[in-house]
Formats: structure tokens, sequence, C-alpha cells
């Protein structure tokens, strides 16, 4: 494959609007937004320079670039660096052994504006990154995928180093614009892989998965705040499933029922274009993870992400953490035609603390 030409794919980052730590479990539905900052992600021959290297990984985010060895099935020599590039790697190569076709050297060149000076916003990016590399590498090798099996490989490429993550936020990056969500058991999903091979897992069902895009909200504005407090959705996550005492409770599953109602209303509400309703499912939405925080005591909310909540309602908006809190971002929606009320919520948060970002839906997921 000398001289062939580079690749270059991006994927957008995400947001939780309703539904998170819910959607971690097998068929939970969650309703995500793709937002206008990527990751790029360029596939390409590597230099003469580094000829002793099967895969080179060079970030903006590192210090100097990452140079694997495959050994085994699996890339080796990267002391834990960029693990979610490294394993969408891994699994694009398995599904190419098991078609037959050659693997050759490889460049995985990785640029980002889901940071700001190296601190994460709280976006999606290891996800992002995990979609983009995925479409990169598949297509430079000569691989031809569609939308889902792009999202496949991601996903059975994350669950391999994460596999309490969701997926959710693959698959809004995956497809883009708003989208409903619900996830399969990745312990099955990767049981698959092991016994059957990468490429029957793409064509085998997935009970529990589905996605489908939705509209945007009717006469309301999607705003974001970001909390210049990185938080670990991962850590989170996991503290939640170690609370034993918790999990298979009356309480859980009165979290789980309720999160099911309220975001079957607000998928429901954005297809009707009711912006009312589902304002009404964002406040539920809030109230359910206050009640979790308050019960189980994991930190979601910080003095940062109550202010900007309370700072939306007081202008008759609503307003949530999104993801796993603990730091990162929040959202609000609030009525488009009240410039002036939009106005006093951004000088609000900034009073508080919190960055209000200039994002927007990205209509289209992972592209060129």
């Amino acid at each position: 494959m000398a001289g062939q030409q580079a690749v270059v794919r991006r994927a957008p980052g995400k947001l939780f609007v309703a539904g998170e730590y819910a959607v971690v479990e097998p068929g939970n539905q969650a309703i995500l937004v793709a937002v206008d900052r990527y990751i790029t992600v360029t596939a390409s021959e590597p230099e003469a320079a580094d000829a002793d290297a099967d895969v080179v990984v060079d970030s903006d985010l590192g210090s100097r670039p990452v140079r694997l060895r495959r050994h085994g099935g699996r890339l080796a020599g990267g002391d834990g660096r960029m693990p979610h590039v490294v394993s969408a790697v891994e699994t694009v190569t398995e599904l190419l052994g098991e078609r037959g076709l050659p693997v050759p050297p490889l460049k995985v060149s990785i640029s980002s504006t889901l940071h700001e000076h190296g601190r994460k916003y709280g976006l999606g990016s290891s996800g992002a990154v995990t979609v983009a590399t995925v479409d990169a590498v598949s297509s430079y090798c000569g691989l031809r995928l569609t939308t889902e099996e792009r999202f496949r490989l991601a996903l059975l490429a994350t669950a391999r180093i994460e596999p309490k993550g969701s997926g959710g936020d693959l698959a809004a990056s995956t497809w883009g614009g708003w989208i409903a969500y619900s996830a399969p058991d990745r312990a099955q999903v990767l049981d698959l892989a092991r016994a059957r091979g990468v490429a029957e897992a793409l064509r085998a069902p997935w009970p529990g998965f589905s996605v489908r895009r939705l509209p945007a909200p009717a006469g309301l504005s999607f705003q974001v705040g970001w909390t210049k407090s990185p938080a670990s959705t991962e850590a989170l996550v996991s503290d939640l499933h170690r609370r034993r005492t918790w999990r298979g409770s009356a309480s859980h599953q009165k979290f789980i029922e309720t999160t099911a109602d309220f975001v079957q209303a607000a998928v429901t509400a954005l297809e009707d274009g009711d912006g009312p309703a589902l304002l009404h499912e964002i406040r539920r939405a809030r109230q359910e993870l206050a009640r979790l925080d308050d019960e189980v005591g994991l930190g979601i909310f910080t003095p940062e992400l109550t202010a900007l909540c309370d700072a939306a309602e007081a202008v008759g908006g609503a307003a949530k953490p999104s993801g796993a809190g603990g730091g990162d971002c929040g959202i609000a929606l609030l009525d488009e035609r009240a410039a002036h009320d939009i106005s006093q919520v951004r000088q609000r948060w900034a009073a508080a603390g919190v960055l209000p970002l200039p994002l927007r839906p990205a209509l289209e997921g992972n592209q060129a």
C-alpha cells in the first residue's frame, strides 16, 4: 500500500440530554445530541523514520508520538497511552484478518477541539476519537462499512477497555444530531466477538440496542455551560455499580422506572414539537438525578452545576447536568425568542464560575 492516499475522518462530541446512568443497563433509553466540536483522525502511511513501528499514533494532546508493534494480535509498546485509539486499531485489524485483507503499517494522527489547553470539556472525547479512528483506519485499509457497522466496531473497541460504558457517546458521534439510544449488553457482545469473531459480531442481533434520529427541540434554544472542572464518567458510573446495597433495591428500581418514563415522554415531546412538555421532562430528569445523588452520595451536583440549573429555571427554562455530572457540562433549554433571558442566564453562569460554550448541534456524524 506504499504511496496510498491518506484518509481523514472526523467525529463530533456529544452531550447527554436525559437518561444518563440508567442507559448503562441494557435496553434503557437515553437522549443525546452531537455538538459541533470535533476530533479529526488521519490514517496514512508512516514516515521513513518510523519504519521500526507497525503503528504510530500522534496526537496534539500528547507530547510525543506513540510507537507500537503488533504482537499476538495486540499492539504493544504504548505504555498505556491513547488506549481508545489502540483498541480501535486492534479491533479493525481483527476484522481485516478475518476477511483475509492485508494489515498495512499505519500512522494515526489526531487533532481535537474537544479540549482547551489540554483540559477536556466533557464532550465525549474518548468516544469521538474511537469513532473517528475506526472510520479512518477501516477506510484506509479498504474496508467499506455501513454506519451501524462502524458504530459496532467502535462499541467493541470501547467495551474491551470500559465495559461499563453505554456507548451512547459513540452513537451520537456516529449518527449526529439528536438521537434516542439504548445499549446492548456489552458483556454479551464481547463474548460473541471472542467466540465467533468480529465479523459475526457485526452481523448478529444485539438485543437491547436501538438508535433513531429525533427532531431538534421546537421553539427552544439549546445552551451549554462548562464548569471548568473535569470529571470522570467512568469513575462515577463505576462508583454507582459498586453500591451493591443500592443496586437491586426499591430505590434503584424507582430510578430506572422513573427515568424510562421521563425519557420516553421527552422523546414524544421532541417528536410532537411540544416545547413546554420537553421542559417539564428535563426538570423531572434533574429532580431524579438529584434524588439519586442525595441517596447514594455520588457528587453528581457540584455548586456550579446547581447554579447553572437554578439560573435557567429562574427564567422559565429547564436545565440539568449532562452525563455523569461531578463537573464537566450542564445543559439548558430556554425560550429561543427571549434573547434577554438567554443573556441573563449566561451572565449568571459566568458569575457562578460556569463558562458558556458556543455549541450547536452537529447535524451529521463522523465524516470526512
